[in-house]
């Protein structure tokens, strides 16, 4: 009888790390080494095949320090701007899909959902009121922490299949655990379709749990006692380097593959890292768009 050719799956990776610098060098080694070759829907003809593959990272402690790596492709500006866009929808202005504008911000997604048909016609009909999923997050689990409802969604199967950079996003889940002194814990988990590994996802994990400390902060204003923030879970069905940029790449996992993550971190509280961001956020109060006009 003759052999079957072998079958093609997708790699899955599985990895844990104490805080988000070591999680995302980690992430990055395995995808590099272990991810299998694919084209995209962006390349151009001579751009090799990224690398891919479907991950799932725990990170133990999201507040732990080292809390920032300093290699990530942005700096202190861009992470501080992005995780306010994420928090306090500071872009939400820029969301205009009729003038072929943004088509969403997480934020208005996970403050404000509200389902369209068509997101590109400013008179479509929005037959439901807006929803601010956070909140109900909060309230639900400051009422009854076990229970599995907790969760938020950022995808509109009504609109977000026909446009051409719909939320990589899909859900936020969260729950609350007591020990066994009473002591409460956050847990969230994120799911994510697809993912630049490279060059999305620390500010990604960096604000997404700036959110749950946010949450885990709310709850505990709502019960009148503390709430840690416990591990958070990243998941992503495509968790992806693109070869587009493997030459920026390739010195960098040199230097994670020869040694230890610490060498390339701040710690949150470090002078430099503190005045950027605090600079960043008097200029982002005075002006939402600042870093987009920085960046020209």
């Amino acid at each position: 009888m003759p052999m079957t050719s072998s079958i093609a799956n997708i790699p899955v990776i599985q990895i844990t790390a104490d805080c988000l610098p070591e999680a995302w060098e980690k992430a990055v080694l395995a995808v590099w080494e272990k991810g299998f070759d694919v084209k995209t829907q962006y390349d151009k003809a001579t751009d090799p095949p990224s690398k891919d593959a479907t991950v799932m990272i725990t990170v133990t402690e999201p507040f732990r320090e080292p809390r920032i790596h300093k290699n990530f492709p942005g700096g202190p500006e861009e992470l501080e701007s992005y995780r306010q866009e994420v928090i306090n929808g500071i872009h939400d202005h820029w969301i205009d899909p009729a003038a072929g504008k943004w088509t969403y911000t997480y934020h208005e997604r996970l403050f404000s959902y509200c389902p369209v048909e068509n997101i590109r016609d400013a008179n479509s009909p929005k037959p439901f009121k807006k929803i601010d999923q956070i909140r109900y997050i909060i309230d639900y689990l400051s009422q009854a922490g076990h229970s599995r409802r907790a969760q938020a969604i950022t995808w509109m199967p009504t609109a977000d299949p026909q446009t051409d950079d719909p939320p990589c996003l899909q859900r936020i889940w969260c729950r609350l655990l007591a020990n066994e002194d009473g002591e409460l814990t956050l847990n969230m988990n994120t799911h994510w379709r697809s993912r630049d590994l490279y060059k999305a996802w620390f500010m990604n994990v960096y604000a997404l749990t700036d959110l749950q400390k946010t949450i885990a902060d709310e709850i505990a204003k709502n019960k009148g006692v503390p709430v840690h923030v416990g591990r958070y879970v990243d998941i992503s069905d495509s968790l992806h380097i693109y070869g587009s940029y493997f030459h920026e790449v390739a010195p960098e996992i040199e230097k994670m593959r020869r040694s230890s993550y610490i060498e390339r971190t701040w710690e949150s509280t470090h002078p430099a890292f503190e005045m950027m961001t605090a600079e960043t956020r008097e200029k982002l109060a005075q002006d939402p768009d600042w870093f987009a006009k920085a960046k020209g």
